[in-house]
């Protein structure tokens, strides 16, 4: 009897020893893993703290790359401060006088029309000639008309009476661009408004 009631409370401590234990280890495993986690958490933090900087820098832009774009937008060329004279070279009547009124709507300044001296002879393509000393003048010319060649004239000028007069920059309008719009002065392609009526299945 003295036995088994030994044996009974030796069953009762070894069990109650196993569930201290037991429930020991798992209070010390939540608090490993809270701990853990809270470590975690404090050095994504400071990482985000770090990485934050670098971020708010990284939009920056560099001023000097704004300004190599302006040589290159043909609406910051004058279109003042020099005159333009438009010589006939197509054999088309009346072209050089239409491109003339085309120039004057896109602000040039522009001088009474004329024709090519006979010697120059009909031409296929246009060209710009330029005053030594206007090429920004004839550079804004050339790109209305399309970004076409420009290059110094010659004296005498190509055109009756072998003088530009008051003109620096000379248009010696070929048959290529005769009659025509201005290309560099064409509106944008008009833009497709066409809606598409969709009916439920």
């Amino acid at each position: 009897m003295n036995t088994e009631d030994a044996n009974e409370s030796t069953g009762r401590s070894g069990s109650n020893g196993v569930s201290v234990s037991t429930t020991l280890s798992v209070v010390v495993a939540a608090i490993a893993v809270l701990l853990g986690f809270l470590i975690l958490r404090d050095v994504n933090r400071d990482h985000d703290n770090g990485a934050a900087p670098s971020v708010t820098e990284a939009p920056v832009v560099d001023p000097a790359a704004g300004t190599t774009l302006a040589p290159t937008d043909t609406t910051t060329l004058p279109r003042s401060g020099f005159k333009v004279m438009v010589a006939n070279a197509s054999g088309i009547t009346g072209s050089a006088g239409q491109m003339s009124t085309a120039l004057q709507s896109e602000q040039f300044i522009v001088t009474q029309p004329i024709n090519a001296d006979v010697t120059y002879g009909k031409q296929s393509v246009t060209v710009v000639f330029y005053v030594p000393g206007y090429e920004t003048g004839a550079t804004a010319v050339a790109e209305i008309l399309g970004g076409i060649q420009i290059q110094p004239v010659a004296t005498p000028a190509p055109v009756e009476g072998g003088s530009l007069g008051e003109a620096q920059v000379l248009i010696m309008l070929g048959t290529d661009l005769a009659g025509k719009l201005l290309p560099g002065a064409l509106p944008a392609a008009p833009v497709d408004t066409t809606t598409t009526t969709v009916v439920p299945a």
